[in-house]
Order: structure tokens, then C-alpha cells, then sequence
């Protein structure tokens, strides 16, 4: 088979204009950039007595393994096999960042025939969101630390200092660092450090807020430092939210693509599920919602985290009610849990399968504790056997869940027809009573105690000194009712990435929490998550290229 790339590149491509169309958006409501990107402006929906409101599915996956899971690839087949059957249908998805395309991905827009298009801009810059969010998180800090050099009015302790500085790429040697050096002409001499652009507060902002005045609204209640007496220092005591909000002003629209059969995709924001709250933006899955039948958006890495994440914060922030979950699982993955070597994967092991399935149906036990219907989509692979699949086939219907077959890679909208048949049955005859895993009148150590008993399955939490204190605090600052977004790897339900399958008899280690005041949620950072990744020791970057045609190669 081809590879991703080189079908995307043979793709004959429907000008953006059609692709709206075909939601009902004319072309005064959209926004080109180039002919197969746009930006829908925000009344963009069809002119209706009563607005229609569309089926919200939520494509989730098991703990990401160097198997690969293809949710996805997934999500966008899914959607591809809805329209097939003669539905609308869209395709709701984050925006790729350039630290893991350029670091271990290489390219996260689907693949094979299960593609969003054009990916190599998809990938590579977009319309340029990304850049408008590091531009407005750098002027943030630019301006607090003009305000300490330029005698401090604000009385801002140095110390306590929250506000680091981000981009777009992952680079260890930036993780801690000294800033204000070479004289007194050049800043207050303090440490800080950067983190990735997917990580910024204005990031989650731009994901949750409403319209561009509830945007406005949360990055002026962003705090970024502390007085001497403690008192918090915000972006609207700076006097720099009008600013913020004016970088933000394009950013803030959601993106118009389109897949490998046309279907339309709505591409917009990109927090990373592991260190942030890991969905697209609530105003792209909104807009979705009022233009299409059935939206199948997506949730980053495993359940724990994405779905998690997506309940809990997401759906909560914009009151959505989903109706149906979809869980990827790969039999290569499940096997890698199971304890199989990764280089022996293509080898039928059925002890193995059984074994690791656990991580599967711990998965799936959670989902439902949202009050959500769950089907299992079994991603194939070349490799797959027939005794593996339906021995998981028999696994998962012991445990009482479907598990449909889909091979959306390499058949598109045709692989996912049986996938797609499964969630159109879900949305139309069962009942979904969707409901968060905790409430937020709960304190902040009752809502992490409850996420990590609930769905990591773990013992107890464990918290560091500063990590105590710092939870006393939020409680008397009055934040104590703002949901949790946890911090933590993406490879296993602990906080050791190799702790595999579904781990028992575990602590989870709290060592500090973040207070992220205008997206609405305290971040609780456990184990040794980084929020500034670092590349590989072979970065994908040294794999890609460009001729003299603008041809591109390597981004796969």
C-alpha cells in the first residue's frame, strides 16, 4: 500500500467552498485560505427557525503504545462511512503541534485512506493558530517582565512568578533557564523556563471559551504571578487582555478541511491530553453540532486521559451530551500489554492477547461509568489473525461489550461501514445518561482522590510537601471548585509509563499543582510528566525533506 503521504499527494482535492456547501455555508460565511482551508466565522449556521443539533460521538482509545492504536485514523473513517450511508456527517479534530511532528509522529492528520487534506499544511503551520497562541502567551510574559523592570508598580514577587514562556517545539535545554541577564538594562535577572505552546493556559482558553467575549473574559482572569503579600497578579491587573484577545482574533475560528472522500473536517485547537485537558475546541464541536447530523470528534491518548478529560472538563464547560463512545483498540497494542516483545508482534500470541485485554476492559469499565454507551472498534492489522480476533471478539462480548472489526486505513468509508452501522444504532435506540465523574462542589483532593480510584484504579495519592500546600491554598483562594485536569503519562493507568496493561497496588505521586484561573481547571502535575517534551535520540525531522518543486517527503 502506499504510503500516507503519497495519497495524500494523488488526492484530487474539492475546493473548500464545496466542502462548506455541503454543510449548508455559503461563502460569504467562510473564510479561505488558499482553496482548500478556511475559517467559519462564527454565525456561520444555517439560517433555521430552530437550529439543528447533531449526534455528538466520541472516539477514544486504549493507552498508546509504539504499536500504534489509529484513533484517528479511526475518527476520520468513521465519519468518512456516516456519509457514505447518506448521513451528514463531520469530523471534529485537534490541530497537529510541530514538537511531535517533528519529533517521534511525524505527521498526525490520520493515514492511508483515512486522511484529513491538504496534511502537509494540516501538519506544517495551518492558518497559523498555533502561532497567534504563542504570540499571545510571549506577549503575556514580555509584559509582566516590562512591569518588573520598569519599577515593579505591581509589587510582583520575582519568586513567585508563574508565568513562563512557551513555543511550538520540543526542546529540553529550555525546561529551566536564567532570564534578565547582561545588566540592568536588560531585565530583572530571575529563573523560569518555556513550555510547549499545547500546554499554554491561552491554549486551553481558546479550546473552552464560548465566543470571542467569553475568550476575552478568561484571559483577563489568567494569573501569572503573586505579590510579596500573595495577592494574585492577572493578565487584566497587566492592563494587556484587550491585546491578548487581538492576536487571538482570527485564531479563535474554527478550520474547514476536507478528508480523502471529502468529508468534511473541522480542525481546530490542540492541548495535549497528557499535560493539558487533550480536545478540540468547544466552539469547533459547537459548530459542528449546529451543521451537521452526527459529529465524531476525539479525545488525545487513552481514555484515562482524553475521555476523562472530555467529560469532565470539556463537556461540562459547554453542557454537551454525548451519546455514544467509540474505544480503539489494535491487537498488536494488546499484546504489547500483555507482555509480548515489540519485536515479535506480527506473531500470533493468543496467551498475550488474553493477558492484555485487561487494559482493554479496564477502559471500557470506565467509559461507562459516564453514563455513555460504549462500542469497541478493533482497528485491523496486516498481522492480525483470525483466532486473535475472535478470541477478542469473545473476550469483550464476555465482558458485555460489542467489538466491531474496521479497516478504514486501507479500504476508507468501506472499512468503517459495520463501525458506522454500531453508532447509528447506539444514537438511535438506546439512551445515553451522561454524567461527570464528580461534582465540582467536591473538594481538590476528593476530585483527584475519585479520578485516580475510579479510572487509574490506584491504591491512594501521594503528595508533596509543596504539593499539600499548594492545595490548601487553591482552597482558600477559592478555586477549590474548578474541576482537575491531571498531568500524567499517557503510557499506563500509574504514573510509571512501564507499568503496563492494568496495573494494581500503585500509588499516584502528586508533585505540584498549577492553577489555570481563566480555563476554569487546576492542572495536578504527577510523576515525571514534562511539559516540554524533548526529541528523540533520531528526530523524524532528520527524515523529511523538500525539492526543488516544493514536493514534500517524510511527513507520514
Amino acid at each position: 500500500m502506499k504510503r500516507d503521504i503519497e495519497i495524500a499527494q494523488e488526492t484530487v482535492l474539492e475546493p473548500i467552498t464545496q466542502i462548506g456547501a455541503r454543510l449548508g455555508l455559503t461563502e460569504d460565511r467562510l473564510e479561505p485560505y488558499g482553496r482548500y482551508k478556511a475559517k467559519i466565522q462564527p454565525a456561520a449556521v444555517p439560517a433555521k427557525a430552530v437550529p439543528s443539533h447533531g449526534h455528538l460521538i466520541l472516539v477514544t482509545a486504549i493507552n498508546p503504545t509504539a504499536a500504534g492504536e489509529g484513533k484517528t485514523t479511526v475518527n476520520i473513517g468513521l465519519s468518512m462511512a456516516l456519509n457514505r450511508l447518506g448521513y451528514r456527517a463531520v469530523s471534529a479534530l485537534r490541530e497537529p503541534s510541530l514538537g511531535p511532528c517533528f519529533g517521534i509522529k511525524g505527521g498526525a492528520a490520520g493515514g492511508g485512506l483515512a486522511q484529513v487534506l491538504p496534511m502537509e499544511d494540516i501538519n506544517l503551520h495551518f492558518t497559523g493558530d498555533f502561532h497567534a497562541i504563542t504570540s499571545a502567551h510571549n506577549l503575556l510574559a514580555a509584559v509582566l517582565d516590562n512591569s518588573l523592570q520598569q519599577g515593579n508598580p505591581l509589587d510582583i514577587d520575582p519568586r513567585r512568578v508563574t508565568w513562563k514562556r512557551v513555543m511550538d517545539m520540543n526542546d529540553r535545554a529550555l525546561r529551566h533557564i536564567v532570564i534578565g541577564l547582561g545588566g540592568p538594562t536588560d531585565g530583572v535577572p530571575r529563573e523560569s523556563g518555556f513550555d510547549i505552546t499545547v500546554t499554554s493556559e491561552i491554549m486551553a482558553i481558546l479550546c473552552l471559551a464560548r465566543d470571542l467575549t467569553d475568550l476575552k473574559e478568561r484571559l483577563g482572569r489568567i494569573v501569572v504571578a503573586y505579590t510579596r503579600q500573595k495577592t494574585a497578579i492577572t493578565a487584566n491587573d497587566l492592563g494587556v487582555t484587550g491585546a491578548l484577545t487581538l492576536l487571538l482574533k482570527d485564531a479563535v475560528k474554527p478550520n474547514l478541511v476536507q478528508t480523502v472522500e471529502h468529508t468534511p473536517a473541522i480542525i481546530h485547537g490542540g492541548p495535549f491530553a497528557n499535560i493539558a485537558h487533550g480536545c478540540n475546541s468547544l466552539i469547533a464541536t459547537q459548530t459542528a453540532l449546529d451543521l451537521a447530523d452526527y459529529v465524531v470528534t476525539e479525545a488525545g491518548f487513552g481514555a484515562d486521559l482524553g475521555a476523562e478529560k472530555f467529560f469532565d472538563i470539556k463537556c461540562r464547560a459547554g453542557q454537551l451530551k454525548p451519546e455514544a463512545v467509540v474505544l480503539v483498540a489494535t491487537i498488536r497494542a494488546l499484546k504489547l500489554n500483555g507482555g509480548q516483545d515489540k519485536k515479535n508482534l506480527s506473531e500470533e500470541n493468543l496467551a498475550a492477547l488474553t493477558q492484555g485485554s485487561a487494559n482493554l476492559r479496564q477502559h471500557a469499565e470506565n467509559l461507562r461509568k459516564f453514563g455513555v454507551p460504549v462500542v469497541i472498534a478493533l482497528n485491523h492489522f496486516p498481522s492480525d489473525t483470525e483466532a486473535e480476533a475472535r478470541q477478542l471478539e469473545q473476550l469483550t462480548a464476555d465482558w458485555g461489550f460489542d467489538c466491531v472489526r474496521t479497516d478504514v486505513f486501507s479500504q476508507g468509508s468501506a472499512g468503517g461501514v459495520d463501525l458506522a452501522r454500531a453508532v447509528l444504532q447506539i444514537c438511535q435506540s438506546q439512551h445515553a445518561d451522561f454524567m461527570p465523574l464528580y461534582p465540582l462542589e467536591a473538594s481538590l483532593e476528593s476530585k483527584i482522590a475519585t479520578i485516580t480510584r475510579e479510572i487509574y484504579r490506584a491504591d491512594g495519592v501521594e503528595y508533596s510537601s509543596k504539593a499539600r500546600r499548594q492545595l490548601k491554598e487553591l482552597e482558600e483562594q477559592g478555586y477549590g471548585s474548578l474541576p482537575v485536569c491531571m498531568a500524567k503519562t499517557q503510557y499506563s493507568f500509574s504514573d510509571d509509563p512501564k507499568l503496563l496493561g492494568a496495573p494494581r497496588g500503585f500509588m499516584i505521586h502528586v508533585r505540584e499543582l498549577n492553577l489555570n484561573a481563566g480555563a476554569g481547571f487546576v492542572v495536578a502535575l504527577t510523576g515525571d510528566i514534562m511539559t516540554m517534551p524533548g526529541l528523540p535520540k533520531v528526530p523524524a525531522a532528520c527524515g523529511m525533506d523538500i525539492d526543488a518543486a516544493g514536493r514534500i517527503s517524510g511527513l507520514s
